[in-house]
């Protein structure tokens, strides 16, 4: 059992996060200037790793003031991260499927339709024609040589069309709960073992990290990242709030075999790794159903760390709650002092964190809205630390379109208090 709580915390949490409180908002301070003096017994953040403006100060002032170094007492406090574009550049998952499509490691199933719930038949087609019946169900398809059927697995995966552009995937599913092309991924590699999925991660994980910077690969016609590279500045982050008594997390929508690979490469360990748990069958094989959440059992890609399930997903396994709760915002007592994300996958978790909200740039709506709009004074933004994106020349329609409904249409993002944000624009980048 992964939980981490322990519920005779609640008045000693309470009291502890009173104080921090008391000490207000992690404000921006005046350029130049850090805004909080050094505190002897907390570890300090790299100077020599660079961070836009101030934000080495406002991410220390919050080790300083939440860490159990200062030795004030009471439980560890939370620090949890989307992986993908935060902690590293590049997504992790795509390099493994790279990979796999390169090496023949998808299984061909008896009907792709058996693969997601959502798939459409145009897509079964789609797919059924490009990569054909010549090999018996449950024998690798030779994707390294077939490139028809490796651009149609990737073009779904990217954006959940075919190669042709009809929609890959339909039906009802909870938008901010999960995306039928994110949870696709596993089941992709249903018919492998958990080894098996991890030594191809590991493989893909050297060859990406031996890429020179910038380096790209053709799969099929598919132009895609040929390196990934660990963000040195978050590694750093990471190791200073272990030292500083964070228990820290990973939370990704990502497979969790595939992020646990990573993970380990900044000293998070399995029992800290969430992500997409795939069910195994009774030979220990991945099979297209994951575990569920917030009281939904094991479902075919229902409930997964996407959006407002990551939120669930550190309520169950981090502060052990359990059933419809889960999907609640907890008392501060309850909820992580640090988030760190880049993308509206994140927004939710991200913004629920009581210390300091840190969004990596990518020109994402929902969370560059509310980062930018920065109700609490809490949001660190910083550009991306390899290849930032240049500055978006639009402002962010957060009046209007940045928020994703539960029912998939598009709305206006809003505050706690419901009002609604403003247009946003971009200015840090």
């Amino acid at each position: 059992m992964r939980t981490r709580l322990v519920l005779a915390w609640a008045s000693a949490v309470t009291a502890a996060f009173s104080a921090a409180v008391a000490a207000g908002p992690v404000a921006a301070a005046p350029a130049g200037r850090a805004s909080l003096a050094p505190t002897a017994r907390c570890p300090r953040l790299s100077g020599g790793l660079p961070w836009y403006g101030d934000n080495r100060a406002r991410l220390q002032r919050v080790i300083d003031e939440r860490g159990t170094c200062h030795g004030r007492g009471g439980p560890r406090p939370v620090a949890a991260f989307d992986w993908d574009n935060t902690i590293t550049k590049n997504d992790v998952t795509d390099a493994t499927i790279s990979w796999s499509l390169r090496h023949d490691k998808i299984l061909r199933p008896a009907s792709w339709k058996d693969t997601s719930k959502w798939l459409t038949g145009t897509a079964d087609k789609a797919l059924t024609d490009a990569c054909g019946t010549g090999v018996a169900v449950g024998a690798p398809l030779p994707t390294s040589t077939n490139a028809r059927c490796a651009d149609e697995i990737l073009q779904i995966r990217e954006d959940g069309r075919t190669m042709s552009g009809e929609a890959a995937f339909a039906g009802q599913w909870d938008h901010r709960r999960t995306v039928p092309q994110y949870a696709w991924v596993p089941q992709l590699f249903a018919g492998h073992t958990v080894p098996e999925l991890r030594a191809y991660t590991e493989a893909a994980r050297a060859e990406a990290l031996a890429a020179p910077v910038g380096a790209t690969r053709t799969v099929g016609t598919h132009v895609l990242p040929a390196y990934v590279r660990y963000y040195e500045q978050q590694r750093d982050l990471v190791r200073t709030l272990q030292k500083a008594g964070f228990d820290v997390w990973i939370v990704s929508a990502g497979s969790e075999p595939v992020t646990e690979v990573w993970s380990r490469g900044i000293g998070i360990d399995r029992a800290h790794t969430v992500a997409i748990r795939s069910v195994l069958d009774g030979e220990g094989r991945i099979t297209t159903s994951n575990a569920g959440c917030g009281g939904v059992g094991a479902t075919r890609g229902e409930v997964i760390p996407y959006i407002d399930g990551k939120r669930c997903w550190i309520n169950q396994e981090i502060y052990g709650i359990k059933g419809r709760a889960a999907w609640d915002r907890q008392a501060p007592p309850r909820r992580i002092a640090l988030g760190g994300g880049d993308a509206d996958t994140d927004v939710t978790f991200v913004g629920d964190a009581t210390g300091a909200h840190l969004v990596l740039n990518r020109n994402k709506g929902e969370v560059m809205c509310r980062a930018y709009d920065n109700a609490d004074g809490r949001w660190v933004v910083n550009p991306m630390f390899i290849e930032p994106l240049p500055r978006r020349t639009t402002a962010y329609p957060c009046a209007t379109a940045a928020y994703t409904e539960p029912d998939g249409t598009p709305g206006p993002v809003r505050r706690g208090d419901g009002g609604v944000v403003p247009d946003q624009w971009d200015t840090v980048y």
